[in-house]
C-alpha cells in the first residue's frame, strides 16, 4: 500500500509542479512578490497531496520574527525548499546555481533575485554570495541558507556533512541574527527516495543566535542548535537513535 500511495503522490507532485510552472509563467511580467505567491500556492498544494495521499502531516512550532534576518536550516527533503513560501516574509533562498538551469524553474527563481551560488567560482562566489545577501538584506528579505549545502539523510552526523562556511562568511558580513531551524522532514520525504512515508513532519524554529560572534563560536553554536534539536524531532517521530 505504501508504494501505491508514493506513486500517486509522486504523480500528482510532478503534475501540480508543472501545472504551477506553466500557469504561472505570465507572473515574470508582475512585480517579483507575485512569484512568491505562487510558492506559497505550490508549498500548500503539496502539504495537501502529503496529507491526502500519503498521511503525512506538518507541524510548525515557534515563528520567525518580522524583519530582515539570516535563517539557517536543516535540509532533508525537497518539502524543505517550498515551506519557507509559507514561513518566512519575502524569502530569499541561497542555491546553488546550477538549479536556474531547470525549465522555467530558473526564470521564476532569476525573477525573484535568488541568491545564486556558484560552488565552483571559490572565494569570488563567496564575495558574491555576501554581496547579494546584503542587497536582500537592504530590501527586508528573510535569507533562508541550508548550511550543510546538501539534503542529509536522518540520523547522519554532521561530519558526514559538514557545515559550509557560507553561512559563516554572512553572519559575519551583515551582522545579522540567524535563527536556527530543525526538522525531520527526511523520515517522511528521504533524500532521492520514491517511498512517501506517513506520519508528522514537524519544523522548529530555535531561539535566534546574536550577531557579532566570533566565527568559530557561531558555528559551534549553530551546529550543536540544529543538530540537537534534528536529532530529538527524529526520536519524537519514532526514528532509532544512531549508533
Amino acid at each position: 500500500m505504501i508504494l501505491l500511495r508514493s506513486a500517486l503522490f509522486n504523480l500528482a507532485f510532478f503534475g501540480w509542479t508543472i501545472l504551477l510552472l506553466l500557469a504561472g509563467l505570465p507572473l515574470l511580467l508582475a512585480p517579483r512578490r507575485a512569484i512568491h505567491a505562487l510558492g506559497a500556492l505550490w508549498a500548500r498544494g503539496t502539504l495537501l497531496l502529503l496529507r491526502v495521499l500519503v498521511g503525512a502531516r506538518l507541524e510548525v512550532r515557534g515563528a520567525l520574527a518580522p524583519g530582515a534576518r539570516l535563517v539557517a536550516a536543516k535540509h532533508q527533503s525537497a518539502l524543505d525548499t517550498m515551506l519557507f513560501y509559507l514561513l518566512a516574509h519575502d524569502v530569499a533562498y541561497v542555491m546553488k546555481k546550477e538549479l536556474v538551469a531547470i525549465p522555467i524553474y530558473g526564470l521564476f527563481a532569476r525573477h525573484q533575485r535568488m541568491i545564486l551560488v556558484d560552488r565552483k567560482a571559490g572565494a569570488s562566489a563567496l564575495k558574491k554570495l555576501v554581496a547579494d545577501a546584503a542587497a536582500a538584506r537592504d530590501e527586508g528579505r528573510q535569507i533562508v541558507i541550508f548550511p550543510q549545502g546538501t539534503r542529509t539523510p536522518p540520523g547522519a552526523p554532521a561530519s558526514a556533512y559538514p557545515y559550509q562556511p557560507g553561512i559563516a562568511a554572512l553572519q559575519h558580513a551583515l551582522r545579522m541574527p540567524t535563527t536556527p531551524v530543525a526538522i525531520n522532514s527526511g523520515l517522511a520525504w528521504g533524500r532521492r527516495s520514491f517511498v512517501k512515508r506517513p506520519g508528522r513532519i514537524v519544523i522548529e524554529f530555535l531561539p535566534e543566535i546574536p550577531a557579532g560572534l566570533q566565527r568559530a563560536e557561531f558555528m559551534r553554536r549553530l551546529e550543536e542548535t540544529i543538530e540537537a534539536a534534528t536529532a530529538r524531532l527524529e526520536r519524537e517521530a519514532g526514528a532509532p537513535a544512531p549508533s
